[in-house]
């Protein structure tokens, strides 16, 4: 990957941002006669990714896998009220890989519900296979996948949080060096900054993501 590419992205980036936000503004309106509506947006904004991108490796296509995030979340909203979420019982981590099975479920006995209207049983059948994978009573599919999900989850949330809570600057040094992993001279010269700000970025920028890291990690409980 050349350097103007790895400034300016992955194309599909943007276009799951775009989606992002449309499906963040129509969520928020479902919520808008709660008084906590600026908690469920911080979840949103924390765990959309992670339940799209199980979604979307489970099977279900880009705008089903939207739906289903935007359906697990007010799921989630609506059963908080009841305060079903025991932590005695589980992980939150385990009880939201459940609550996101449930409505990916949904998706596919959607799809298979809107298929049968065009296509025989056999061919119905045969393209909703996944399902079937995703519905294992052991659960072991989707538990790996959601697992592999959830670590990378916890360090981009992290990482968000800490661009609210670091100068762009230092947010950009420590992206280079620490993430994208440029050596000190190249981060110097790129940047244009003195091997002093580079280290410096590195301990404060680290120091906030650790913070963040464990804040994110006591949610889940004793997974």
């Amino acid at each position: 990957m050349s350097e103007d590419e790895d400034e300016k992205g992955d194309p599909r980036d943007a276009i799951l941002v775009q989606a992002y936000a449309k499906t963040r503004k129509s969520l928020i309106a479902r919520l808008d006669n709660w008084e906590d509506q600026r908690t469920w947006d911080e979840f949103y904004q924390t765990y959309w990714r992670l339940i799209y991108s199980v979604a979307v490796k489970a099977g279900l296509r880009q705008d089903e896998a939207f739906d289903c995030v935007q359906e697990t979340i007010l799921s989630i909203a609506k059963q908080s009220k009841k305060k079903l979420y025991d932590p005695e019982q589980g992980s939150f981590k385990t009880w939201l890989m459940n609550m996101t099975r449930w409505r990916i479920n949904d998706q596919f006995r959607k799809r298979k519900k809107d298929t049968a209207m065009f296509t025989g049983e056999w061919e119905n059948d045969r393209k909703t296979a996944v399902i079937d994978r995703v519905e294992d009573p052991n659960g072991d599919v989707l538990s790996r996948l959601w697992s592999v999900e959830w670590k990378k989850n916890v360090a981009d949330a992290a990482l968000s949080r800490v661009k609210a809570q670091v100068s762009p600057k230092q947010y950009q040094i420590f992206d280079c060096y620490v993430i994208k992993q440029w050596d000190a001279k190249r981060v110097q010269d790129q940047l244009n900054v003195s091997m002093a700000q580079v280290y410096l970025a590195k301990h404060r920028v680290g120091t906030v993501l650790k913070r963040e890291l464990a804040k994110l990690e006591e949610e889940d409980d004793g997974d």
